[in-house]
Formats: C-alpha cells, structure tokens, sequence
C-alpha cells in the first residue's frame, strides 16, 4: 500500500526544470557600435552602462526579453491602427536625406 503523502499531486508538470541562472542570465553581449549591443539575435539595446546612472536597470527573464522582442511588431500594428495617419518607414527616411544631400552638392 502507498502513503497518499508521498504521491505527486495531480496536474501538469511543468516542461522543464527551472534554473535561476538559466532564466536570468542572457547570453554574453556582443558590442555593435559605441553605444549599443546585441545579446540574443535581432535583439538590439542601449548598452545599459550608459544609463544606469539615470534609469534603473531590471533584471528580466530571458523568456520576457524574448516573449517582447517577438511581440513588438504587433505592438507597433496596434500603435499604427489607433494613433498614425500615415506610416513612413526608416528606408523612406533615408532615401530623402540622401537626395537632399545629392541635390545640395
């Protein structure tokens, strides 16, 4: 006979085991200029020494790091649907500096 103490209760189990270091640890830093750097792909920031002196710096999980990097065009479709008139992308932008760069040489 078992001890109905001993037995693990019912529901799901969780997918895998939670490691502190793991969750909160991202991955080295890779310099990509003098003022930002990349952790994990396409993730892109301000080098956090910069401004540590005037905002303060948390700690996010990398899973959050990541669950927000993977929902930012959404979040950017919702800003453009409720508060822009008009879109303009940053290769437009571009484009009409470098031609008023051209026609002003």
């Amino acid at each position: 006979m078992t001890d109905e103490s001993t037995k693990a209760p019912h529901g799901p189990r969780a997918a895998a085991a939670y490691r502190f270091a793991e969750q909160m640890t991202p991955p080295p830093a890779a310099r990509v200029s003098e003022v930002a750097q990349t952790t994990f792909e396409h993730v892109y920031e301000v080098d956090p020494r910069l401004m540590e002196r005037h905002v303060l710096q948390q700690t996010f999980p990398n899973w959050d790091t990541l669950r927000i990097m993977n929902a930012r065009h959404d979040h950017l479709d919702w800003m453009h649907r409720h508060f822009a008139d008009t879109v303009v992308t940053g290769s437009a932008l571009l484009d009409e500096v470098e031609g008023l760069h051209r026609t002003t040489e």
